[in-house]
């Protein structure tokens, strides 16, 4: 059984049976690609590279564990999102876990949607083959608008280097997602990919230019939902070295 399999059975095996209820009235569907929505959300990932710029026969491979999990702070509505990637191939040969990111949003419903307000921060817990060894610390803010036939927005995170091992590169990056993702009816829905458009402040350049789509299925087992994706990212910073296509396969499961 591979590494992934296991923690899809020990995560499974962990969580309650959950409801159809819906985050203020959100659909279910649309809520699982909603980054600001009140929603547990067990997320497994696999990220195939099937070229890199500039590089001949180069693969690449990513496997991704997210969970995303809202609170009560007071009289605010909090998510706290923690993101643990495992490099398993790249041209370099190098693998192993690499750095943790975590970010902690507070969220303010409004008619039209939601927006939150937080922090986001880099942690230098990777294998050393596969960390920046640095710490990196900044504002996180987004917003989500809903419509009849989905939901749009856009979400951003700032990393700005405030410590770390001498001789590594800092880390001082801002990252925009935009957010986009249309219901086609029966639990299937049509958006943008998890694409991140990143702009290294250091190189004065963006480090990755992707443009993506990703289609969902939300199907149930049991009373627990879960959210199947398959997407297709291009990344048209065309750097040698830089992932070209990427594929990517998602597996999300829900605690309304």
């Amino acid at each position: 059984m591979t590494t992934l399999a296991r923690l899809l059975c020990c995560s499974l095996s962990l969580i309650p049976g959950a409801t159809l209820a819906q985050d203020g009235g959100q659909d279910l569907s649309q809520a699982a690609s909603d980054p600001t929505a009140s929603l547990t959300a067990y997320v497994f990932q696999d990220f195939y590279t099937s070229g890199y710029h500039g590089l001949d026969d180069a693969e690449g491979n990513r496997l991704q564990f997210r969970l995303a999990m809202p609170y009560q702070l007071g009289s605010t509505s909090n998510i706290f999102r923690l993101t643990l990637p495992y490099q398993t191939m790249n041209p370099a040969d190098r693998e192993g876990l690499s750095d943790a990111t975590v970010f902690n949003l507070t969220t303010f419903d409004r008619r039209w949607g939601r927006f939150g307000v937080g922090a986001v921060a880099l942690l230098p817990s990777g294998e050393d083959d596969v960390t920046t060894d640095r710490w990196a610390l900044g504002p996180a803010a987004g917003f989500v608008a809903q419509s009849r036939w989905g939901i749009w927005g856009l979400f951003n995170q700032n990393l700005i280097d405030i410590d770390g091992a001498e001789g590594r590169d800092e880390v001082n990056l801002s990252v925009i997602q935009p957010i986009l993702n249309v219901s086609l009816g029966e639990g299937w829905s049509l958006g943008a990919s998890d694409m991140s458009i990143t702009f290294d402040w250091d190189e004065g350049e963006f480090a990755s230019l992707p443009l993506g789509a990703q289609i969902n299925k939300l199907a149930h087992f049991g009373t627990t939902p879960v959210q199947f994706g398959l997407s297709y990212e291009h990344n048209f910073q065309d750097d040698a070295g830089n992932a070209e296509d990427t594929f990517g396969l998602t597996m999300k499961i829900l605690v309304p």
